[in-house]
């Protein structure tokens, strides 16, 4: 039974790794085989490929619903209510809204809505609003959150902008009783932690800000302030504990057996707690394994740590099995696990304070390849955080919280108990900060498939039990995880990445010695590319430090993510088409009409009109020569700078350009396209942009010179190796998803 139910977890697994879906026509076939092979020896093979066809079609039915193309942009009146908890950032308004109809067509089940400026929104009201509707869509990274995946697995099969609504019912329902919890959480005025309760009891993370979350992953506690198995289980175990510590004190009724009284009285108290904090993937894990563990304590029968771990596994899967397209999921069954081999069935009894080391250890270690194949930060610090912050989240932090949140209708005695919790909270972030400022998180490079495997091995082999000999082999093998030889470029070529940032603008130049960024990324509300998509990727691909930020101009779509990528990671220089527009802490100077240099015979030559009139139009232009292969990167450049810089008699001949100013209207015309005469040009934008960037008329101008276009928003991240005289490579094709 237990190979059975390994092989249909992996069956359930596999759909994560799919390029694409399986046509219909072959699921059914495999089910087929799957039924034949089900009386004989191979029936392994038959719960494999049940596990398959099962994820399969849940995934293609989620695929199914999402918005209909021919209402893709457009603008509809829907009626629907408010599930989940609403987050509200900087004025805008993000919810979820659950059943929509419109008389223009069908929609998904549940889409995604933002309202900049909006009225204020509750869990469980009923709204009519008029919304511009998009179809999922996410940017393609060396390393970035997967956007389009995380609206998959929550089965969101669309997101949109709200114009204007009205509230047709007001909030009702377990969704309304949450969000009232949350707001008496995040009204808590001690130390302005409230977000910090409001996370521990109800799973909701929007009231941390983002550098509460930087802190978070740069000591490795995370996992401690979104809700996780760890603080279900310890509010189950206590309530069974407090139970078994009355009957051995002998004031249980005798007539009554206090064992099954505890072990429902825990399972009840571990599932309500998981139901207000929103019942996520960890939650689920955690009350499926207490129910095992408890049923079998029923049954007086001896359960080893595998079996709850194995049926917890599959039960999470066979409820959702999109779950897998979530890194938390992962982390969590990966984590539990881990713990469970550390400490179930291991000879001898360890000091507490031994086990705690031995804990903190064991999780570094294990959830190292883990973490790399998720392109994940590692945190150093995050052994010593943990065994800081761990206790003083689950004995201090989160019983206050609860028993606050639970007696808050008495006077006083709840706001109290929440005061505590939230001093609790203010006091660790303190030293949090502390460790964080020795050791920050860091994203290492990518780690080709050999090197991943011997890490993983070597994992392995650390964490056997300690009789064990030759443990320390395991080091070794992890070693190559660690050390990965960084890509670079032979010398005289260059490494171009345009990265997808949306409407805005970054790219990678990479020689072999040296690194330069053009332009950071737009920054836009609580969203900075700079930092999330821009400085990952770097990390991702290897770049320590940048030799040179070149900003073409100082609209925010090209430097709004600078000061965060100066923040975390060293750059040697900062030039710019407008340095005085530029923040101070950048210290840019001007670029420099003219100016050439080579890093490793790769050549550079910068363009500049400073008295053109507009800001677009001083944009500092770089051409890139590598063993003859050309590159223009043109900013935002408009007609009047284009015709400007033909007439200063620029040899602007290249193989590849970037479209001016994203494809605008107002650039790329004839006179310059014939004066570049490039083979391909490079468009960077968002999808669903409100500039119509690129504009028609300068893709009929590109289609008519037969200039092939390739367009960040079809593609993701492009790669080009300037040199080799190779095609360039799309990101969304070499990383090919069922779900993009």
């Amino acid at each position: 039974m237990r190979n059975a139910l390994l092989m249909l977890a992996a069956g359930l697994l596999s759909v994560r790794f799919l390029p694409a879906l399986p046509p219909l026509g072959l699921l059914l076939a495999l089910a087929l085989i799957g039924l034949m092979c089900l009386p004989w020896r191979t029936y392994l093979l038959s719960f494999f490929l049940f596990g398959l066809c099962l994820a399969c079609l849940s995934a293609q039915r989620a695929l199914d619903d999402r918005l209909n193309p021919a209402l893709d942009g457009r603008t509809v009146w829907l009626q629907g209510q408010v599930v989940g908890l609403p987050q509200q950032q900087q004025g805008t308004m993000r919810f979820v809204l659950e059943n929509p109809t419109s008389r223009r067509g069908k929609l998904p089940a549940r889409l995604r809505l933002s309202w900049h400026q909006g009225q204020p929104v509750q869990a469980g009201e009923v709204w009519r609003l008029a919304v511009t509707l998009k179809r999922p869509h996410g940017t393609v990274n060396p390393a970035s959150f997967d956007y389009e995946a995380w609206l998959l697995a929550q089965r969101i099969g669309g997101s949109g902008t709200v114009k204007q609504g009205e509230r047709i019912s007001a909030a009702q329902g377990f969704a309304a009783f949450r969000d009232d919890i949350r707001q008496n959480l995040l009204n808590t005025p001690a130390y302005g932690r409230g977000g910090g309760l409001a996370a521990l009891v109800v799973g909701d993370g929007s009231g941390l800000s983002r550098a509460d979350w930087q802190l978070l992953q740069d000591t490795g506690t995370l996992h401690l302030m979104v809700i996780s198995g760890g603080h279900v289980a310890l509010l189950a175990l206590a309530v069974y504990a407090l139970i078994a510590g009355i009957a051995r004190l002998g004031l249980w009724p005798a007539r009554f057996s206090w064992l099954p009284v505890a072990s429902v009285l825990a399972f009840a108290a571990a599932l309500a707690y998981g139901l207000v904090a929103g019942f996520e993937v960890p939650v689920r894990r955690a009350c499926l394994m207490m129910l095992v563990v408890l049923v079998w304590r029923l049954r007086f029968r001896h359960l080893g740590w595998f079996w709850p771990w194995l049926l917890a596994l599959n039960a999470v899967l066979l409820i959702e099995p999109l779950a897998s397209l979530q890194a938390g999921f992962w982390l969590s069954f990966i984590a539990a696990g881990l713990l469970l081999w550390l400490f179930c069935a291991r000879l001898g009894r360890l000091p507490w304070w031994h086990g705690w080391i031995k804990a903190q250890w064991g999780m570094a270690i294990g959830l190292l390849p883990a973490l790399l194949a998720l392109g994940l930060p590692i945190s150093l610090s995050a052994p010593f955080a943990n065994l800081l912050a761990v206790p003083w989240i689950g004995f201090i932090s989160v019983p206050l919280a609860l028993l606050g949140t639970l007696l808050s209708p008495l006077p006083y005695l709840g706001e109290g108990l929440l005061w505590l919790a939230a001093a609790s909270l203010h006091w660790l972030f303190y030293l949090l900060g502390l460790i964080a400022a020795l050791l920050p998180a860091q994203t290492l490079p990518a780690a080709p498939l050999w090197a991943w495997l011997l890490g993983a091995l070597g994992a392995g082999v650390l964490l056997l039990p300690s009789g064990i000999p030759l443990r320390f082999f395991g080091a070794l093998l992890l070693a190559p995880l660690l050390l990965v030889p960084i890509h670079k470029p032979p010398m005289g070529q260059a490494e171009v990445w345009l990265l997808d940032v949306g409407q805005g603008l970054a790219v990678l130049l990479r020689t072999r010695d040296h690194a330069m960024l053009y332009d950071s990324g737009p920054s836009y509300g609580d969203f900075d590319s700079g930092e999330r998509i821009v400085l990952p990727s770097l990390r991702r691909l290897g770049v320590k430090q940048l030799d040179l930020m070149l900003i073409s101009h100082a609209d925010n779509d090209h430097a709004g993510g600078a000061e965060a990528i100066m923040r975390a990671m060293p750059v040697a220089a900062v030039q710019s088409g407008e340095p005085a527009r530029l923040p101070q802490s950048l210290n840019a100077t001007p670029c420099i009409d003219g100016q050439s240099w080579q890093w490793d015979k790769v050549t550079f030559t910068t363009m500049h009109k400073a008295d053109a009139k507009s800001s677009n139009g001083k944009s500092c232009l770089l051409k890139i020569t590598a063993n003859g292969e050309r590159l223009l990167l043109t900013g935002d450049i408009d007609y009047e700078t284009e015709r400007a810089l033909i007439a200063a008699g620029f040899d602007l001949k290249s193989d590849w350009l970037l479209a001016p100013h994203h494809g605008s209207k107002s650039s790329s015309s004839m006179a310059l396209l014939k004066a570049v005469s490039p083979h391909s040009v490079l468009i960077s934008r968002g999808a669903y942009n409100s500039y119509n960037h690129p504009h028609p008329q300068v893709l009929t101008r590109y289609q008519k010179l037969g200039i092939h276009i390739f367009d960040s928003s079809q593609t993701g991240a492009q790669r080009i190796e300037l040199g080799h005289y190779q095609k360039l490579h799309p990101l969304r094709e070499e990383q090919q998803r069922f779900w993009r």
